[in-house]
């Protein structure tokens, strides 16, 4: 695989993260008793580390990742523990504020990640083999603005439009090549009773994520992002408008109270085909091929106004080393086995995704189509990438004012109204 060019991406726009969790060493306590931090416990004694991640979902696939490093390290076991999404950051922000996280945490990718190296919680990763690697580009999500690195890279991750084969086929319908073809499609499905899109409002970084695929249809090749980036334009221009009112015009294609559903409604919805449509990232493809072997699903890049395509793109995660972990050098030699190659294809074939580890490809041809148009039609998640900042955050003001839309409390004016002014009160080029 090329190198992915995060440059580009970084620089046209993506995502923005948050912090891992932590909830001290719990199965590791004991063996971390009476040691000193950066030391290990003596030659040839076992050390459990404590592994901490966002990421419930992945349980089955880390035994087996963990289970090859422990082959080659029988003094070093691991022992991870995935906590819910939407709680990780709370429980770990709470832990390493008390001294008590994981020796090895997930890492939110850009801003939330990064705040925690300035904050001192992390330990610089610069000098472990392998690391000198990755494109500069994709580092740039956990590197510091001290310039050092503070995560291993994870996975390249990608945002679209997932369709069921079977059902387009059975419905002379093809994937949409622009907006009117997407909304035409939809109205063909819900004409026939199917459900068009499987969706759902309840959880608000769905939402952000949803409008990180649609958005780009609107100001891609515009020269939006780099105005907006220079302060010359802004979150209320009528491109920007354009991609919420697009939120509010798929309404109708969406399932019954679909104000009330999570992710889980929406991908058992799409995975047991009754809907046509999900819109989400290349990491549900693993979870939607367990639900159902069977499923025959491709994705679209989502149709751009100038006829083009773009699939929305952004480095998610990376793993990181507690600065107080009391076994670092145990915790660094797995920071070693990140970055090695062996590790980027047990992760992309584990978790049917876009490894961050260069040269790496999967034996799953969705992934691989993914990964090429990641490097020939990508823009970043610009509420991930750049709009990650503030209190609440600007990606977390669109979630709630999205919300207030889809309770019909809002109109999309309003939606960007309140963007606007969230962003104003930080970002930099807003405030000259």
């Amino acid at each position: 695989m090329k190198q992915f060019r995060l440059h580009k991406v970084a620089s046209v726009c993506l995502i923005a993260a948050m912090a891992l969790v932590g909830c001290s060493t719990q199965g590791g306590e004991k063996a971390a008793s009476g040691t000193q931090p950066g030391a290990s416990e003596g030659a040839g004694q076992q050390v459990t580390l404590s592994m901490h991640s966002w990421r419930v979902e992945d349980t089955e696939g880390y035994k087996a990742i963990i289970k090859a490093f422990e082959a080659e390290n029988p003094n070093i076991k691991i022992d991870f523990k995935p906590f819910k999404a939407t709680e990780y950051n709370t429980i770990l922000n709470t832990a390493l504020q008390s001294d008590s996280g994981p020796d090895i945490l997930q890492l939110r990718p850009y801003a939330p990640g990064i705040s925690l190296a300035e904050a001192g919680y992390l330990e610089p990763l610069d000098n472990i083999a392998g690391i000198s690697a990755f494109p500069k580009d994709v580092l740039a999500a956990a590197t510091g603005k001290d310039g050092k690195v503070y995560g291993v890279p994870l996975s390249l991750n990608s945002t679209q439009f997932f369709y069921n084969k079977k059902i387009f086929e059975q419905n002379g319908l093809k994937a949409p090549k622009s907006w009117d073809e997407l909304i035409a499609t939809a109205k063909t499905l819900k004409e026939k009773g199917i459900v068009p899109i499987s969706f759902g409002a309840k959880e608000g970084w769905l939402l952000s994520l949803s409008h990180g695929v649609i958005a780009p249809a609107s100001y891609s090749g515009s020269g939006y992002i780099d105005k907006l980036l220079k302060g010359e334009s802004n979150l209320q221009s009528p491109e920007f408008l354009q991609s919420i009112s697009r939120m509010q015009e798929l309404i109708p294609y969406f399932p019954e109270n679909y104000v009330g559903l999570e992710l889980n409604d929406m991908r058992t919805l799409f995975a047991t085909e009754k809907a046509a449509m999900f819109i989400n990232g290349s990491f549900e493809l693993e979870g939607l091929k367990k639900l159902n072997p069977d499923l025959q699903l491709d994705f679209f890049p989502m149709p751009t106004n100038d006829q083009k395509a773009v699939i929305t793109t952004w480095v998610d995660g990376s793993y990181a080393v507690n600065a107080k972990s009391k076994h670092k050098p145990e915790a660094l030699k797995f920071m070693e086995f990140m970055a090695t190659k062996k590790f980027g294809e047990l992760f992309a074939n584990q978790f049917k995704r876009i490894s961050a580890v260069p040269g790496v490809s999967t034996d799953d041809p969705v992934v691989n189509k993914m990964a090429e148009l990641s490097q020939s039609s990508s823009t970043p998640y610009l509420m991930v990438v750049h709009f990650a900042e503030g209190k609440p955050t600007t990606k977390q003001a669109l979630e709630n004012a999205l919300q207030g839309m889809y309770l019909g409390k809002l109109t999309p004016e309003q939606v960007a109204e309140e963007i606007q002014k969230s962003a104003a009160t930080w970002f930099p080029p807003f405030k000259k």
